[in-house]
């Protein structure tokens, strides 16, 4: 679990991003001690908590944060222009200065001791080591990461920062929120890199999100799969396919920009809706391709997995400070009635079989076929044969699918099972033989693939 908005911040709508206390949890959302018993039940579950941690930046007031702490700015923060950051209006830290790392260290041990954190997110990692932020920026040459624009201060915190969180607890893990990817970020520091775990994986939700804005015909395979595939050997990367930033009022999370307005009066399981069954298959497909391919870890953002209707939101002068928007409808899942059931039921048996499969695991994707004109993907991965058909309106009956090696095969997964808000048209017992194809030069089955669905096909 990885829990956000924790360290103190004045502005409830900058959703805890604007940090005013270091070493002080949110009193919005109880005690201290609230904190160390909801991480000691996680543990107890043997789940980890991760902690969304803000030392990219801090916020400018001076009655309640650290901005003149002592009556100068230099104590925490960069002087001058170079202490200001434009877009975010807050304060930017020194990390030449020993004072300084010394803070943001201790911060790092203090919740991993006081809290038992058993790592953390580093937010805006690539504000940080770049002088210009990366705003703007397309990196798309190594001089872009090695120049007079590098900030080798904030690489040097960084690893720093990665030594002390491993040093301090074995298994424990760190995160980087890069969009630059910065070589490096990913390797141990030992082998001459920053020493992080993972990196987000944070071009995949912006392909999706550009992807949605155009029709269904639109869709690039050859990008989506350049997207999903495309990572450093080596590097690990948490794929997701949608988290807080897209949830967050001023945007839609996927499922919302799928079905939108028809989600307030067509989510009944009795209730026919062409726009709701389209979104609901599309939803299962953006989620399971991206877990199936996209990474070493998968990240889900609250809600997300029963495809819950609406932004989150925080009190604010925009919204008359109505705190409607801030909380997630826990009820909408647990009533059978709803397709909402359909999503999460999905999600479920999504997650137990990429655990089971050991798909996260696995590197090595082959691709088997991509026909753009035909939208369908095809790829091995950790012994399983993935079939993908993205057409909006096109089933495709004896479609010809390689397999590789000649033997029986059988369907294992398929997103168009009853109980996932599907129409049931696969067999999941139904034995395919494999011949020789020329057309793919190579052992072939023919296979009835159903328009937006998803199928796994296993050699038995």
């Amino acid at each position: 679990i990885q829990i956000m908005a924790v360290m103190e911040h004045p502005y409830y709508a900058s959703f805890g991003y604007q940090v005013s206390n270091f070493f002080a949890v949110s009193s919005r959302f109880g005690e201290p001690d609230a904190l160390k018993r909801l991480i000691d039940a996680a543990h107890a579950q043997k789940i980890a908590v991760f902690l969304d941690l803000v030392h990219s930046h801090a916020v400018k007031n001076t009655a309640e944060g650290i901005n003149c702490f002592d009556g100068t700015v230099r104590q925490f923060f960069h002087e001058g222009e170079r202490g200001e950051h434009r877009l975010w209006d807050s304060k930017l830290f020194n990390y030449a200065d020993g004072g300084t790392l010394h803070f943001l260290l201790s911060n790092i041990k203090f919740y991993m001791e006081e809290y038992h954190f058993d790592g953390f997110r580093f937010d805006g990692v690539t504000s940080m080591i770049y002088h210009d932020h990366g705003l703007g920026e397309v990196f798309d040459r190594y001089e872009k990461y090695f120049g007079p624009n590098t900030d080798i201060d904030a690489l040097t915190y960084l690893t720093l920062a990665n030594e002390l969180v491993h040093s301090l607890r074995d298994g424990a893990v760190t995160i980087a929120e890069d969009m630059s990817g910065m070589p490096g970020m990913c390797l141990p520091v030992a082998s001459g890199g920053i020493g992080f775990d993972y990196r987000l994986a944070m071009g995949i939700p912006d392909f999706f999100v550009n992807t949605l804005k155009k029709s269904d015909e639109a869709l690039d395979l050859w990008a989506m799969w350049y997207e999903l595939t495309t990572r450093r050997p080596g590097e690990k990367v948490i794929a997701y396919a949608e988290s807080h930033d897209q949830a967050l009022v001023g945007d839609k999370t996927i499922i919302f920009r799928l079905i939108d307005k028809e989600m307030y009066d067509h989510m009944q399981k009795n209730d026919g809706n062409f726009i709701v069954d389209r979104g609901i298959a599309l939803h299962k497909l953006i989620r399971f391709v991206t877990a199936a391919l996209g990474g070493d870890g998968y990240l889900n953002f609250m809600g997300n997995e029963f495809g819950h209707p609406e932004w989150i939101d925080f009190p604010r002068e925009g919204n008359n400070e109505s705190y409607h928007y801030a909380r997630r409808m826990w009820s909408l899942v647990d009533n059978k009635n709803l397709k909402y059931d359909f999503l999460n039921e999905f999600d479920r048996a999504m997650l137990k079989f990429i655990t089971k499969n050991k798909l996260l695991e696995e590197q090595t994707a082959i691709n088997l076929w991509i026909a753009d004109n035909k939208k369908i993907l095809a790829f091995k991965k950790a012994g399983l044969i993935f079939l993908f058909n993205f057409n909006p309106e096109n089933s495709f009956e004896g479609f010809l699918l390689s397999v590789l090696e000649k033997g029986e095969y059988t369907t294992v997964f398929s997103t168009d099972m009853k109980k996932f808000g599907g129409f049931d048209r696969i067999k999941l017992d139904h034995v395919y033989e494999s011949f020789y194809s020329d057309d793919v030069s190579g052992e072939a089955i023919n296979i009835y693939i159903p328009c937006r669905t998803a199928l796994v096909i296993k050699k038995l």
